[in-house]
């Protein structure tokens, strides 16, 4: 390989729902983040890999940094904030405004702390004039020394390019740190947890808080088939009549918009059971954060 590759890790953050995963599956061109309108949606540090003729970038979409509420608010925050001095390159998203808010003023008191060049990402163009980009970007200049501002569409890929390349800029030169072929290193039975806990929460809206998981019992291959069966796990009882649902047509509904994203992430059908748990309080419980794969301890890279 040449000694002009560039290879290093880029962490994304910013405050919930401004569009990190969107921008991460967007810049890697596959679904492996899920999205959805509710904040606090990724709970565990996501690696996925973008690997180009210039080099190689490993992102960590992190956690939103918030103020912490329970015990799994402080583990998806000391993900974000030990993720910072670990990586090669900060790209901080933020809404397309004018106004800062705590939210905002907390992270830029985190970014102080830190050596690591960070790039801010106005993402959400599509959504104001572009005249008006200019007086946002103009905003965030005056709070922090920032080594790039880009404005980006993460729905749309408007100017994702040019993150890409203002991103390489900041990258060491070295060898790559997965195969060219790489595109995630989350197992896939936490993908396809992901997809079905996606799908819950989009058919759900308000009707359920953010209290689900989803954990896969089993996944077997048989002759081009993977039979899954997965439990949604929730807090209450009354939830798991909601998810379950009249005559159990919630959770048909659940297990049909899963299955197709299923499909194409493993190339083959799907035969998906899906089953209601309760289980009281599991976000303040350390041993079922490490059942559903959110290890309390585990805030540091490479652990």
């Amino acid at each position: 390989m040449e000694n002009n590759f560039k290879s290093g890790f880029v962490t994304l953050i910013g405050r919930p729902n401004v569009g990190k995963s969107t921008l991460m599956n967007q810049l890697i061109g596959q679904k492996i983040a899920i999205t959805s309108k509710k904040p606090q949606t990724t709970r565990n540090r996501i690696q996925t890999v973008l690997t180009m003729e210039q080099g190689q970038i490993v992102f960590l979409d992190t956690p939103g940094i918030h103020k912490a509420k329970n015990k799994l608010g402080n583990y998806m925050v000391n993900v974000a904030v030990n993720t910072l001095n670990e990586v090669d390159v900060i790209l901080w998203l933020v809404e397309p405004t004018n106004y800062i808010g705590a939210g905002e003023r907390h992270i830029i008191e985190q970014l102080k702390k830190t050596k690591t060049p960070v790039i801010l990402v106005i993402n959400k163009t599509d959504t104001v004039k572009k005249e008006e980009v200019l007086t946002f970007i103009d905003t965030y200049r005056k709070e922090l020394d920032f080594q790039e501002i880009v404005p980006v569409s993460a729905l749309k890929g408007d100017n994702t390019d040019v993150l890409v390349e203002c991103i390489f800029k900041y990258l060491p030169y070295g060898e790559p740190f997965y195969d060219e072929d790489t595109i995630t290193d989350q197992p896939m039975r936490q993908i396809v947890a992901e997809l079905i806990r996606e799908k819950a929460l989009r058919l759900l809206e308000d009707e359920i808080p953010h209290g689900i998981a989803v954990s896969i019992e089993s996944m077997k291959e048989r002759k081009r088939i993977c039979d899954i069966d997965a439990t949604i796990v929730c807090e209450r009882d009354s939830h798991k009549g909601i998810i379950i649902g009249k005559g159990g047509q919630m959770l048909k509904r659940i297990g049909s918009a899963a299955r197709p994203d299923i499909e194409d992430l493993l190339e083959m059908k799907v035969n998906l059971q899906l089953w209601v748990k309760v289980k009281k309080d599991w976000r303040d419980s350390d041993f079922l954060l490490k059942n559903f794969g959110y290890n309390p301890k585990d805030t540091h890279m490479g652990e």
